[in-house]
């Protein structure tokens, strides 16, 4: 250790290093003084630091030598914690961006920040430059205080529970113990300088984490400022980006997600999490959720979170939906009306009136035959207590949710969290446009001011517009029927005409076929309407000029959430609802537009078209979906490399394989919460109809939370981190389709599916004691008398039966209240609504008894809360107690010492004397 040829190498190297900091490696621009530099060694300059200091620097970063997954500066030492990268074109404002670019990075150096940045030589497509960001341990320090920001003070000593019952069952579903906990629970306390002792720092280069590293950086970025303009302060980076002065601005990826990172790189979080999280072969395994938060944040933590907290309550659903199908298919060959409809000696000789004008022909009801048995597995005695077990479901569901939130803000210390301060920060569009200021009542600050008067316009505009596409869907929806409405007739002369057809006409009838390609339509329709809208409301919004992130967030919800809900559910309200209610009779049919005559519902009721409307719109939407967010990124990373692939020999860095990474944004998170909660309407609204639904859903969203793991962690860049301690205003949304839920599903199964008409036949009108439900199907259809037909309407062939059967509850024509509702159509209407009463009244009383017996915090958590918050107290009392005693010592001391100063000169005094 003492040879001097070894520390004279050592101090030409200190000596180069300390040159080469103070400049950029372009040689034009100063980047970072020495004495700042300094900073960041080691105080102690003993041989063996500086040796090993020497070694690090000289064998492991040298710039010839350096690994392309390097998170450091050309030193190796200062982690890389952002990362600012433009293009220096040749533009008229090329000198006003430059000069932007050089008062930024001054300002960002005066905060404290370090920067180095790298030429366009350096980078692979030979004309972009990169500016890397370093925070040092000061500015660390300075703004965890600022931001509030918890960190660990002693290790806690509360057990993680375990108590899980059947554990060696679900031993395959679990991650190993360092990848779920990859971090021990602490007993945390915010940040303080003058406390740093309290503080549990091993190495503070290490202390915080990336995640709390680029929240801190993106927090400076986001307030210095950069250039006086017409009198006002510019300032923030999103400004910068929105003016091109720069081209992104992104924290980086810990390294590669194929490998671990090399030493001296810390541990590659980003490979375990794609090791497993994002390997589809993982699907069955639970998240490592603390490592997801570790990483990216609360933010998008509590999103997967709540993503497999969802999935993992559709599995009871799925059971129960899978037994309620499986159900209505044991009992599919036992039911008498699919019996009855099917027998060549009852529905063989009902002759049933025509389905269309003057095209279509009479039929025979056992032509629905099988429909009538696919209609039984969704419509049967279990579509009741489904409806039911669906609406108390949906309250267990939000209950034990709001429990797992308020875990989650206990085990991720977001208990006193307050709403992140860049939420309420003002939007740099919304200084632009103002014009005036005013003062703030709580900072008493002067800040930026837009009058109602110039805003209202906007909104006008803005409600106008949204009302104006809803009223495009609806539009949409009426084109679509009325293209059903037409298609109906052609498909049933040529199906009728077509001989060989003869073998599928008993599956493909005109009204399945007509049902078939009405939703496939539809579908694309919605899809259509859906991609413009998006635009459309972004820009409405922006032009809203909304003053803060959070009002600009909580304005596009709504008109998205708005037009996404009339959108997707609005052709499954007309089935469910409207369809075949207001038909009219033969001889008296109602005509839409006066043109069109209005469609008709199945003999078996339109509950199986509602089944097959909204199984093609929620399974294309999930498919359609996940195949996107899957291609989309892929495709245009693969175009952006091949693009920027020019000058291949130059080193493809850390910094350069995330620029070249699509970006998530900042509205990344919202699409995801509004795809999940409009597959949550459909889950919900119409489940009665189909009791599949949560199984789909469950399996999509097994998918999903592996779709969505692999593209933020292998064709994303890393986003910025970012507290919450809540879904936000998605859970509303939630609660209000919850109560709208037990309304639409008490409604369908009262007016869409069959089973209140039955129960009236069965209890007040069957003659059969030993089977009742016999005679049901003849029951429910009213006699027509052909010779009653208008001439425009009636087939032009003449026939030799003189009645035709419809399905209505009327008198028959020989009756002197002819074609009138009977009294059996009133006993039947009194039901359907007596039964909507009970069973929202059921499902009512059942919801507010759970929510009132289940408490938003469970005991055991309240538990840990007041233990953290004792022992917190206790930590900080004690630490402040011995730092009083300490100063009251060294006082005591000092005191000690000047009385015996004094009395020592008197001595010497008299001892003169």
């Amino acid at each position: 250790m003492g040879d001097p040829n070894v520390l004279e190498m050592v101090r030409q190297e200190e000596g180069r290093t300390g040159r080469e900091a103070d400049y950029t490696f372009d040689g034009n621009e100063q980047s970072l003084g020495s004495r700042e530099t300094s900073l960041l060694i080691h105080e102690e300059r003993t041989p063996a630091n500086r040796y090993n200091l020497f070694l690090k620097r000289r064998l492991m970063f040298r710039k010839d030598k350096q690994s392309k997954d390097s998170i450091f500066f050309r030193d190796g030492i200062r982690q890389i914690d952002f990362v600012l990268s433009y293009v220096d074109e040749i533009k008229k404002d090329t000198d006003v961006k430059a000069e932007r670019r050089k008062e930024f990075e001054e300002n960002l150096r005066k905060t404290g920040l370090e920067l180095e940045i790298e030429d366009k030589t350096n980078s692979e497509d030979g004309k972009t430059y990169f500016v890397k960001i370093h925070a040092p341990w000061e500015v660390l320090a300075t703004y965890a205080e600022v931001l509030g920001i918890k960190m660990p003070i002693k290790e806690s000593d509360i057990p993680r529970p375990e108590t899980i019952p059947f554990s060696c069952i679900l031993g395959p579903l679990k991650l190993p113990r360092n990848v779920k906990h990859p971090h021990p629970e602490y007993f945390t306390a915010q940040f303080t300088r003058h406390r740093q002792e309290l503080f549990l720092i091993d190495d503070k280069s290490s202390f915080f984490p990336s995640s709390s590293r680029n929240r801190i950086v993106y927090y400076i970025l986001s307030r210095c400022p950069f250039s006086i303009e017409d009198g006002k302060k510019r300032f923030g980076i999103e400004r910068l980006l929105n003016s091109h002065t720069y081209s992104s601005a992104y924290p980086l990826h810990d390294g590669q997600y194929w490998k671990p990172s090399e030493p001296p790189n810390p541990v590659n979080e980003r490979y375990t999490l794609c090791q497993n999280w994002a390997r589809f072969s993982y699907f069955y395994k639970e998240q490592p959720l603390d490592l997801i938060r570790n990483y990216y944040g609360e933010k998008i933590g509590i999103y997967f979170v709540f993503l497999g907290f969802y999935t993992e309550m559709l599995s009871f659903a799925a059971v129960v939906g899978l037994a309620c199908f499986i159900y209505g298919l044991l009992s599919m060959h036992g039911n008498s009306s699919s019996t009855e409809i099917c027998d060549p000696d009852i529905g063989g000789q009902i002759i049933m009136c025509p389905l269309c004008d003057q095209v279509c022909d009479y039929w025979r009801l056992n032509s629905t035959c099988l429909a009538s048995k696919v209609s039984h597995l969704f419509d049967n005695e279990s579509t009741v207590f489904f409806a039911i077990f669906m609406g108390i479901w949906v309250t267990l569901f939000l209950e034990f949710w709001k429990q797992r939130q308020a875990r989650l803000e206990y085990e991720w210390d977001l208990v006193d969290f307050e709403e992140e301060q860049q939420q309420h920060q003002l939007r740099p569009e919304f200084e632009a446009m103002c014009k005036h200021r005013k003062m703030n009542t709580v900072t008493k600050e002067m800040e930026p001011h837009m009058p109602l008067h110039r805003r209202i316009p906007w909104y006008f505009v803005s409600g106008a517009t949204v009302t104006l596409w809803m009223a495009l869907v609806v539009s949409c929806m009426v084109a679509v029927i009325i293209y059903r409405l037409s298609v109906f007739a052609t498909f049933a002369s040529f199906m009728e005409s077509e001989t060989s057809l003869k073998h599928v006409k008993s599956i493909l009838t005109p009204q399945i076929t007509t049902a078939l390609t009405g939703s496939c339509l539809n579908f694309i329709i919605i899809l259509f309407l859906n991609f413009f809208y998006e635009k459309l409301s972004a820009w409405i919004t922006k032009m809203e000029i909304p003053r803060t992130y959070q009002e600009y967030e909580s304005s596009l919800t709504l008109k998205m959430f708005l037009f996404q809900f009339v959108n997707f559910y609005s052709s499954c309200f007309y089935v469910a609802f409207f369809k075949g209610k207001f038909v009219g009779y033969p001889g008296k049919y109602t005509y839409l537009l006066n043109v069109w005559r209005s469609e008709e519902c199945d003999p078996g009721g339109c509950l199986i078209e509602l089944t097959t409307q909204l199984t093609i719109i929620m399974t294309g939407k999930q498919i359609f979906g996940n195949v996107k967010e899957a291609i989309y990124p892929l495709v245009l990373n693969w175009w952006r490399r091949r693009k920027a692939r020019t000058n291949s020999e130059k080193l493809y860095s850390r910094w350069e394989q995330d620029h070249d990474l699509e970006t998530f944004g900042s509205l990344g998170l919202f699409y995801e919460y509004l795809e999940t909660v409009i597959q949550f309407g459909f889950v919900t609204l119409f489940v009665a109809s189909f009791p599949l639904a949560p199984l789909l859903a469950l399996f999509n969203n097994v998918i999903e939370i592996r779709v969505d793991a692999w593209k933020l962690t292998t064709q994303y860049r890393r986003p910025v981190a970012a507290k919450a301690h809540s879904i936000g205003v998605w859970q509303d949304i939630l609660y209000g389709m919850a109560v709208l839920s037990v309304a639409t599903n008490a409604f369908i199964v009262a007016f869409t599916s069959d089973i209140v008409p039955r129960l009236v036949y069965y209890y007040a009108y069957s003659t059969n004691a030993v089977k009742p439900l016999k005679g049901y199907v003849n029951n429910s259809l009213s006699i027509f008398l052909i010779a009653d037909f208008p001439n425009h309407t009636a087939p032009s062939e003449k026939r030799d039966f003189t009645t035709c059967r419809y399905r209505d509850y009327r008198y028959p024509p020989d009756h002197d209240h002819k074609y009138f509702h009977n009294m059996q159509f009133w006993h039947v209407l009194a039901a359907k609504m007596t039964f909507i009463i009970v069973m929202e009244h059921i499902v009512f009383l059942v919801k507010f008894l759970l929510a009132w017996m289940i408490p938003d915090v469970s005991k055991d958590v309240l538990e840990r809360i007041k233990r953290e918050k004792l022992m917190t107290v206790k930590i900080l009392h004690d630490f402040e107690l011995n730092q009083l005693k300490e100063n009251l010592k060294t006082d005591s001391n000092e005191f000690v010492k000047e009385v015996m100063i004094q009395e020592n000169k008197v001595q010497l005094a008299k001892s003169t004397i």
